[in-house]
């Protein structure tokens, strides 16, 4: 089994159309395009009654502390968790892919709403709680957003875009369920899995 992602080359950047926010040199940071981009999966295995996409950020900060702050730099050695980018589930085994915009195609502050879409089931991504605070952008976040990792971080973040091929036709979520649910409801399903990594920074001082 197989993905391929639209324009990201394992290990290399993201483009910046299919990211949350791209770098500015007046304010740090601005809306971007937040397009999802294609995802294609090949070669899904036997017994594949639904496959589940999930795109992770394995480098969110713990502390938010220093996070988006002048002055002050996200160090290399801060210890990392996971940021939900994209939760989306049951979708049915004869679908192939997902085209770039059908599922995300600018940002929309407050979110888009989870639940049934022509190709799964989304959940919440990790925007949700990351904007709680923030009156403007907080709402709940469904389906594709793309990177905005803080614009002072010295670590280039990692977004993992992995497709599974389960032996169940639904894993049985609804309503705002997240990516570690998914995950949890995933053991023991799992025939298969393909991912591909590309990488994304807001800092100007890393090369993309």
């Amino acid at each position: 089994m197989r993905i391929d992602v639209q324009d990201i080359i394992d290990g290399e950047a993201i483009p910046e159309r299919f990211a949350f926010a791209i770098p500015d040199p007046e304010q740090h940071l601005r809306f971007s395009d937040n397009r999802n981009p294609r995802v294609r999966w090949h070669d899904v295995p036997a017994g594949t009654r639904s496959l589940a996409l999930l795109v992770v950020d394995t480098d969110a900060p713990t502390d938010p502390t220093g996070v988006n702050q002048e002055g002050r730099s996200v160090p290399v050695d801060l210890p990392r968790a996971d940021f939900y980018h994209w939760v989306l589930i049951d979708i049915p085994a004869e679908v192939s892919g997902i085209d770039e915009g059908e599922d995300a195609d600018g940002v929309v502050p407050m979110g888009k709403a989870p639940g049934e879409t022509g190709k799964g089931v989304r959940g919440i991504n990790s925007y949700t709680d990351f904007f709680a605070d923030d009156e403007q952008l907080e709402g709940i976040y469904g389906g594709y957003d793309g990177p905005c990792p803080p614009w002072n971080d010295t670590l280039v973040h990692r977004y993992h875009f992995t497709v599974y091929a389960l032996d169940v036709a639904s894993l049985g979520l609804q309503g705002e369920f997240t990516g570690d649910e998914v995950l949890e409801a995933m053991q023991g399903h799992v025939i298969e899995q393909a991912s591909v990594m590309g990488t994304y920074t807001l800092n100007p001082e890393l090369a993309r």
